[in-house]
């Protein structure tokens, strides 16, 4: 599988690519950046650091640092941590991005592997739809869109109705959600079933003492915002779940439904089926317990 990986490192992005590359038979082409648990820059900045200590040899290509009619951006610091990366106060700052902003390499890559490349998209979904306007035949090129993203028929996590992800940018979002991609999207209804808890820290960090101690490092702060906001099963592993959603759809539930992105005040960011809208794989279950314990598995298997 030829894989990008759309991210906003914060701290279950660095799950989901620390995930990625334990995985068998995924080829990361390159990670491409984008604001949402952090500014745009952070977010490059800890996807090269992520890279330096899984020793990848992987392009980060930056994006966009604003959403759409938007002229500032304040991240998700309470969540993640000041620097995206929990309780980290300084993250080293290692290497380059490349050349390519993150839209002309996702346009590029998609040419280059014409329905075969997999996106899977773990923030805002801004770069996805600047390739879009950049590229028209950008959403044939892609094999599949994956999307960690959105609240299916469940409350959101940023306001009542919405997802962070999809609320950070939702003009961006809808444009994606109506562009007919081949598109899976995987929401807190089934991401909210896949948990890590200090005790799996503890044995994350035993098993793989570098990628999984860093791992059990920076997800403390995590859950203590999780435990703030009167959740007691750990943290959720939102973004590795949707790793596991490109490579093992089998372990997913999923039904058919178009989808659009709610722009009116009071249900603003909001995820809805809409029947005029192209078809996607909405995911509505999960075998969590198997998500929980493959990721350990594979973790345990890196340095």
């Amino acid at each position: 599988m030829k894989l990008v990986i759309d991210t906003d490192p914060g701290v279950d992005d660095v799950m989901a690519i620390a995930l990625a590359a334990a995985l068998d038979g995924v080829e990361i082409l390159g990670l491409t950046t984008v604001f949402g648990n952090t500014f745009v820059g952070q977010s490059s900045r800890n996807a090269r650091y992520l890279l330096d200590q899984l020793g990848l040899e992987v392009p980060v290509f930056e994006g966009a640092a604003l959403p759409y009619e938007e002229d500032s951006y304040q991240p998700s610091h309470n969540v993640h941590g000041p620097e995206g990366l929990g309780g980290m106060k300084t993250v080293p700052d290692i290497g380059q991005n490349a050349d390519e902003s993150a839209a002309e390499a996702l346009v590029r890559l998609a040419k280059e592997h014409k329905g075969e490349l997999v996106i899977c998209a773990l923030a805002p979904l801004t770069n996805i739809a600047d390739a879009l306007r950049l590229d028209p035949e950008f959403v044939q090129n892609v094999g599949r869109l994956v999307i960690m993203g959105g609240a299916f028929e469940h409350p959101g996590n940023i306001t009542d109705h919405a997802e962070a992800n999809i609320y950070h940018d939702a003009r961006a979002a809808d444009e994606v959600l109506a562009a007919g991609f081949a598109l899976e999207k995987i929401g807190l209804n089934v991401t909210l079933k896949t948990n890590l808890t200090l005790a799996d820290l503890e044995g994350l960090a035993r098993g793989s003492p570098r990628i999984g101690g860093l791992i059990a490092q920076i997800s403390p702060f995590y859950i203590d915002f999780y435990r703030s906001v009167g959740y007691d099963k750990g943290c959720p592993i939102h973004d590795a779940t949707a790793i596991l959603a490109c490579t093992h759809p089998e372990k997913f539930t999923f039904v058919e439904s178009g989808l659009h992105v709610c722009q009116k005040p009071g249900t603003f960011g909001m995820t809805r089926a809409d029947d005029t809208r192209p078809t996607a794989k909405v995911a509505v279950d999960v075998d969590g317990p198997w998500i929980e314990s493959y990721f350990k598995d594979r973790i345990a298997t890196l340095p």
